[in-house]
């Protein structure tokens, strides 16, 4: 065995302590570091700071991608549709044109105060989870877990 080989870290050498979920997740919604709770997470609309600027925390590993929209759109869309459904059991003399007009507002509105909130949560719960980066990464673990050395 040469130096080289016996300085490198085993997995099971390393301790990783446990980042707790919801209250990551709990910041995030509010749009807050989720390892601080102090700085900001978004410096625009949906745009993620490359580093906390309370805590120096970095957030550029995430890998939120698609999966806010997604999640937002199923949301809204559970709400829209019960609505339009609810609306047409409470009021059936009613014209249509009043759901046409009313829910795809309530629809737009939900969907822009909803998507930061979401994005927020997923990128807090990927790095409690130590996902994409966001914990130590070793060249063992980098192969462990399939990426190239």
């Amino acid at each position: 065995m040469t130096i080289a080989e016996s300085s490198k870290p085993e997995m099971a050498d390393i301790v990783l302590t446990p980042r707790p979920v919801w209250p990551a997740m709990k910041r995030g919604m509010r749009g807050l570091c989720p390892a601080c709770g102090r700085g900001k997470m978004f410096y625009a609309y949906l745009k993620v700071n490359d580093r906390c600027p309370a805590c120096g925390e970095e957030l550029f590993h995430q890998r939120a991608d698609d999966m806010p929209p997604y999640v937002t759109m199923v949301i809204v869309g559970h709400i829209v549709v019960s609505g339009v459904i609810a609306g047409q059991e409470l009021f059936p003399n009613l014209p249509d044109w009043p759901q046409m007009v009313v829910w795809p507002v309530i629809g737009l509105l939900l969907s822009l105060w909803l998507l930061p909130i979401v994005k927020g949560a997923l990128i807090s719960y990927q790095w409690a989870l130590r996902m994409h980066g966001f914990g130590v990464e070793t060249p063992d673990e980098r192969r462990f877990f399939g990426d190239s050395p």
